[in-house]
């Protein structure tokens, strides 16, 4: 397992953890050697005073909570466990300082986005909220699990965000599709519509001539007739005005 990245809440030196030949595990201690005391050195100065059992449970107590508000990191590496808790050691001005700063060469480093959404950016910020309860936990236990809730809320704020984010992403993909799908059914509608117009229009135009066709054989029709009737007159009139001629010379010579 590749170890963890640097961060900027602020570790203790990792410490290995080793198995017994009984099955239970302990903490590998570093190496400590004591400096060898030159033959012409002072008196021995009097060992410091033992702390109050009151001031070593409250350490204690912080530690604890500390370790249960950021919880240490493990690895293994070269089939080994590594465990890297939390530092507990009082923070100064100094240190606070030095955070921004750090945390201002990391955006910088990263490519941190300013504006709009951005993991890495959240991340450093988390990172820093992260090393800000640490050194205020270390102060006032209490301060910092107020931090903790306030961390905790923000957290569950975000993920609901993200949760609503994704999900609408998903609607949107969804309408996206179905408008789509929708599209080509409009689509078809409509050549369907545009195929029947112009079948309906040739239909119309074949009506169209057929009637004009019609139109031209009935005139046709009434014009012969028309002429023929004109004719029929005609001969009625001249076969009347004979009659009438020869029916005055009958009448005539008997006067």
């Amino acid at each position: 397992m590749i170890p963890p990245a640097e961060s900027l809440l602020k570790y203790d030196n990792p410490v290995s953890i080793t198995k017994s030949t009984d099955g239970k595990s302990r903490k590998g201690r570093p190496l400590r050697v004591n400096p060898q005391q030159p033959a012409d050195s002072s008196p021995i100065p009097p060992p410091p005073k033992p702390k109050s059992p009151s001031a070593e449970a409250s350490k204690q107590e912080n530690e604890d909570i500390l370790n249960t508000i950021l919880p240490p990191r493990t690895w293994t590496e070269d089939d080994q466990l590594w465990v890297q808790q939390v530092s507990s050691a009082p923070c100064t001005r100094a240190d606070v300082i030095h955070l921004e700063e750090m945390l201002d060469m990391k955006l910088q480093q990263r490519q941190a986005r300013v504006t709009g959404i951005c993991p890495v950016r959240r991340e450093l910020y988390s990172q820093c909220f992260d090393e800000l309860i640490r050194q205020v936990t270390i102060n006032c236990a209490e301060r910092g699990l107020l931090l903790l809730r306030v961390r905790d809320e923000i957290q569950m704020t975000i993920a609901a965000y993200q949760t609503l984010y994704e999900s609408s992403v998903a609607f949107g993909m969804r309408k996206a599709l179905q408008a789509e799908q929708g599209k080509a059914d409009m689509e078809k509608k409509i050549s369907d519509l545009e195929n029947e117009i112009q079948e309906l229009n040739k239909e119309l135009n074949e009506q169209r001539a057929r009637c004009d066709a019609t139109e031209k054989r009935e005139k046709e029709k009434r014009q012969v007739e028309e002429k023929k009737h004109a004719e029929e007159i005609q001969f009625l009139k001249r076969t009347n005005q004979q009659l009438k001629t020869q029916l005055e010379g009958i009448i005539m010579p008997k006067k």
